[in-house]
Parts: C-alpha cells; sequence; structure tokens
C-alpha cells in the first residue's frame, strides 16, 4: 500500500511539472515517460476504485490532452498511443468527473488520427482501442465510428492485411442507418484509395505526421487557377507541363474532385463518384500500366472479405428503404470496379447475390425499382453493352420471373416489366435471324461466346415470361403469343426455342403450369398443384412428357415425380 502511494505521488507530479517544463509543454508526446504515468494513474485509480482519487488526477490528465492536441501540428513526435491512453481514463471514469468524452473523441479523430493513420503502431493501439471500448462507444457515442468511416477506410487501405483481424471487429460499429449507403462505394473504391494515398506519398512525402486536409485545402486554389486557365487559354486541367513525360504523369492530380472525395475523413453523405472523369482514367490507366504494389494487392484480397460483412449486416439490420435505395447503386457500379480480373469477378459475384437476396426478402422492391426509379428496364436494356451488364441482366430476368414481377399486388408493374421483356425478346429474335451480331472483327471463339451469351440471355427471357404470366393470369394471351414466335423462329440455338415450346405445352396443363412456374412459396393449395416435397413419393398418372425432355411423342407408361426431381 505504501509503495502505490508513492508511486501515485511520483507520477501525479511527474504530470505536474510536465506542464511547467517548456520543452514538454509544447510537445508532451516526446517524454515517454508521460506515456507511463498516464497507464499507471489509470491502474491505481481502477484498482482502489476510488473516486477521490480519479478527481485528483482528473484536471492533469484534461490539461495533458489539450496540450498535446495543440502541439500536433508542430510536433515531430506520434501523439496517437498518448492521447488514447488519455482517452481511455476518460472512458472509464468520465461519469465520475462529469466528462462528456464525445468532443474528445471526434478530436482525436480529426486532429490526430488524421495524421498518423499511416503509423502501424498508432494504427493497430486505435483499432485495439476502439474494439476493447466498442460496447460503450456503440452505446453512448453510436455516431462516432459511422462519422468517421472513410478515415478508418484509409487507415485498413494502407496498413493492408497485418491489420484486418482487428479491424474485421471495428467494422460492424461503421455501419448505421446514416452511413449505409455512402459506405458502399468507399468500400467497393478501396483499391483506388490505396492509389489515392500512394500518390500523396509519392508527391508530399511520408503520410505519417502530414495531414492530408491541408493538401485538401492547398488544392482548392490549384483547381481554381487550373479552370481560369482553362478559361482564358483554352488548355485543359489535364495539360501537363515541362514535366509531362514524368512517373507519375498518368496518376491522380491532387486537385481533381474525385482525388478530395477519396482523401476525405468524415462521413458528408452520399456522393457521386464520376468514373468516366480524366482523373479516374487516368488512375486507372496507371494501375494497370505498373507492377501492382504490395498495398494494392492486398487492398484488392480485403475488399471482398468487407463486403461480405457490410452484405450481411444489411440484410439483418438495415430497412427496407435503404436496402432498396442501395440496389440502383449496385447496378450502376456494376460494371464501374477496379480493373483487375479476380478482384471484379469476387466483387460483382457478391453484389447480384445481394440483390437477389433483397429481392428474396422483399418481391416489392422489384415493383417499387419500377415504378419510381426504373433502374431494372434501364439495365434490361443495357443487356448487351458489355458481359457485365449481360449478367446484371440475366439476373434481373430470373428475379423479375421468380417473384412475379414484385407479386399479385402489383399488376401495373408486372406489365411494364413484361412489356420489356417482350421487347428484348423481339430485338433478339430480329438480330439472331438476320446475324447482326456477327461481328467480322471477331475471332470465332469470340463469335461463339457471344452467340452463347445471347442464347443464354434468351432463355432467361423467356422463363421471364412465361413465370410472368403464371403469376399474372391476364398476360397469358400475350405470353402465348411472344413463345410461339419464339418456338417457330430460326434460332441455330436449340435451347431457346425448345424452352418456349416446353413453356407452351405447360400452359396447357395448367394446375402443373402453377406448379412448376408459379410461386416457389406462399401458393394456395389448389387441387391439382403438385407439393414438390413430396413427389419423390407420390405417383401421377400423367406427367407432360416434355418435362422429361427425353423422347417426342406420349408417355407410355406413368411416371414419378422422383424422376424428375433432381436427387439429393
Amino acid at each position: 500500500m505504501v509503495d502505490r502511494d508513492r508511486e501515485w505521488d511520483f507520477y501525479l507530479r511527474l504530470l505536474s511539472s510536465s506542464a511547467r517544463d517548456s520543452n514538454l509543454a509544447n510537445d508532451p508526446a516526446s517524454d515517454p515517460s508521460l506515456l507511463q504515468a498516464v497507464k499507471k494513474l489509470h491502474e491505481i485509480c481502477k484498482v482502489e476504485e476510488s473516486e477521490d482519487l480519479v478527481a485528483r488526477v482528473y484536471p492533469q490528465i484534461y490539461k495533458l490532452f489539450q496540450r498535446s492536441v495543440a502541439s500536433l501540428s508542430q510536433s515531430q513526435t506520434s501523439n496517437g498511443l498518448l492521447l488514447l491512453a488519455v482517452l481511455q481514463f476518460f472512458l472509464d471514469f468520465g461519469e465520475v468527473v462529469l466528462h462528456d468524452a464525445d468532443p474528445s473523441l471526434t478530436t482525436f479523430f480529426r486532429s490526430c488520427l488524421s495524421r498518423e493513420f499511416a503509423d502501424p503502431v498508432v494504427a493497430e493501439a486505435t483499432l485495439n482501442f476502439l474494439s476493447e471500448n466498442k460496447k460503450k462507444l456503440l452505446t453512448s457515442f453510436p455516431n462516432l465510428l459511422p462519422q468517421f468511416f472513410p478515415l478508418l477506410l484509409k487507415l485498413i487501405a494502407w496498413n493492408g492485411e497485418k491489420l484486418e483481424k482487428p479491424f474485421q471487429k471495428v467494422f460492424p460499429g461503421l455501419i448505421s442507418p446514416g452511413s449505409f449507403l455512402p459506405l458502399f462505394p468507399s468500400l467497393v473504391d478501396l483499391p483506388i484509395l490505396v492509389v489515392a494515398l500512394e500518390k500523396v506519398e509519392r508527391t508530399s512525402g511520408s503520410l505519417i505526421g502530414s495531414s492530408i486536409a491541408s493538401i485538401q485545402k492547398s488544392a482548392a486554389p490549384e483547381m481554381l487557377l487550373a479552370l481560369m486557365d482553362e478559361a482564358y487559354t483554352g488548355s485543359t486541367i489535364g495539360d501537363g507541363g515541362g514535366d509531362s513525360e514524368s512517373e507519375d504523369s498518368s496518376a491522380i492530380d491532387v486537385a481533381d474532385p474525385l482525388f478530395l472525395d477519396l482523401l476525405k475523413d468524415e462521413n458528408d453523405g452520399l456522393a457521386e463518384r464520376h468514373w468516366g472523369s480524366p482523373g479516374m482514367a487516368a488512375a486507372l490507366q496507371a494501375a494497370i500500366n505498373t507492377p501492382q504494389s504490395y498495398r494494392l494487392k492486398e487492398a484488392l484480397n480485403i475488399t471482398p472479405r468487407l463486403l461480405d460483412v457490410y452484405f450481411a449486416i444489411g440484410l439483418r439490420d438495415m430497412n427496407d428503404s435503404l436496402i432498396c435505395a442501395l440496389i440502383p447503386l449496385l447496378m450502376s457500379r456494376n460494371a464501374t470496379i477496379f480493373p483487375d480480373k479476380v478482384f471484379s469477378h469476387e466483387v460483382r459475384k457478391r453484389l447480384l447475390e445481394f440483390m437477389l437476396a433483397a429481392f428474396q426478402l422483399s418481391p416489392d422492391f422489384i415493383a417499387l425499382l419500377k415504378s419510381l426509379q426504373k433502374p431494372i428496364t434501364d439495365r434490361l436494356g443495357e443487356a448487351y453493352e458489355t458481359p457485365e451488364n449481360t449478367e446484371l441482366a440475366l439476373q434481373l430476368c430470373w428475379a423479375i420471373g421468380e417473384h412475379g414481377g414484385g407479386g399479385d399486388s402489383h399488376k401495373d408493374a408486372a406489365r411494364e416489366l413484361f412489356e420489356s421483356l417482350e421487347l428484348l425478346l423481339y430485338e433478339n429474335l430480329s438480330s439472331s435471324r438476320l446475324g447482326l451480331r456477327q461481328d467480322s472483327s471477331l475471332s470465332s471463339n469470340g463469335a461463339t461466346f457471344r452467340n452463347s451469351s445471347q442464347a443464354r440471355l434468351l432463355c432467361f427471357v423467356v422463363t421471364a415470361i412465361a413465370k410472368l404470366a403464371t403469376y399474372h393470369r391476364e398476360l397469358q394471351p400475350r405470353a402465348r403469343v411472344s413463345l410461339s414466335k419464339v418456338a417457330r423462329s430460326q434460332i441455330s440455338d436449340v435451347r431457346v426455342w425448345s424452352r418456349a415450346r416446353d413453356y407452351l405445352g405447360l400452359m396447357n396443363e395448367p394446375a402443373i403450369c402453377l406448379s412448376v412456374l408459379g410461386p416457389s412459396h406462399g401458393q394456395v393449395k389448389n387441387p391439382g398443384l403438385v407439393n414438390w416435397s413430396e413427389g419423390g413419393r407420390k405417383m401421377i398418372a400423367h406427367i407432360p412428357f416434355y418435362i422429361l425432355g427425353v423422347q417426342e411423342g406420349p408417355p407410355f407408361r406413368d411416371f414419378s415425380f422422383s424422376e424428375i426431381l433432381p436427387r439429393k
């Protein structure tokens, strides 16, 4: 007990004397003993559980915090560890001394972490601090982490996979109703953020101890001068000077608005990122033409794993309006992803999986998107612009058919979607007959792939039309006409016209048709409907033979459902 009292007096005097030392007063972090003093005093307060001790030491620790923050711009020493130790004291004993830690936490993020996120020691200590205090932070300061998610993404983008595990513990706290939508493009663009940070390091030196916010502020007058130069001389902002052939001439310009948006520290809402801007085009071209840095490679690996957590939390915790608002963003970003083959495949797979899961969760989204924003029909119209758009159109066709265009209560939206599918079908029938999609510049393999892709899309469209007509019987006459045209067409791919013929045959058997093409859940139990879960144990005297797809003509015996149901 006597030793602890001596320790207490020693460290308390150390704090008070540091305030009188002119050198330490201007740069407290330069004396490592102060960090030790704060930790020991904090430890003694926790062990003794004495409010009197907390009240005695609080004024000295608060003054130390103020001096450290004030010295950040001139300090040559890292202040992160010292400030984190002080913040831990504020969180643990704030109620005792009536100290609101929110302003102190905000100050740490804005003034300290924005300068020291690239320091691996400070970055790891910050993540450990946030992880250990996650429950208290989310309860008492729920807006803190969502507000500073851009800064924390910079931290993980720069420090990479070695800090991924502690970051994964903190990451769910970044997701809130206010950050859910803005966080999505920032996650997808994590590799671009790495490119931007590396550009800053090459042009401005080490990121440790320098505030990117100052770079952003200094870039504003440069951009204004560039705009004036463009107006008066006709030169463009992207025109280079005498060093236009330098190594970084193709990288992002610090005055580019996209660059400024990428490097922001705080969540300021959902901003449109112009992937067609000269700065973005230059950044992507530079990334393609130069070997990938180890940081970029790690960001390409981390991003899909973060998206898994993001989408899981979105489906579990976010309300329908936010999920519905996210779907158009997914569709617009499907074709604008960092051009790495493996990365783009992994990200697009997750985008499509989330979109289909959202439609499964609430089929009304299909009708709402069609009625309010029309992104679905826009994407169907872009089906052949790129392979990515084709895959997106395939998935949308499947969702439209599977969920009946939004369900029985959305007949107007279902009719409009049916008309869009009908138009897509007729356009492709025409181009297939006339060979308009044959491109002499394509190799035989390229032409084969294109024809196969078109046949695959037509199969999905035909299925969606048949399913919509099954949900909404008023569409059946038009569906019969559409499917008949396909069945009689001269399309070379047998999969398309045979599928149309099969669906026409199914429509002549209403009960079987509703069982096969109707809704997969929530079906009304009508006589003649098939319960597919019991199909392996029942026999039926008349199964249309075209379902079996084995041979033409009437069936020569009764078939079991187990013969047409997939085996486990």
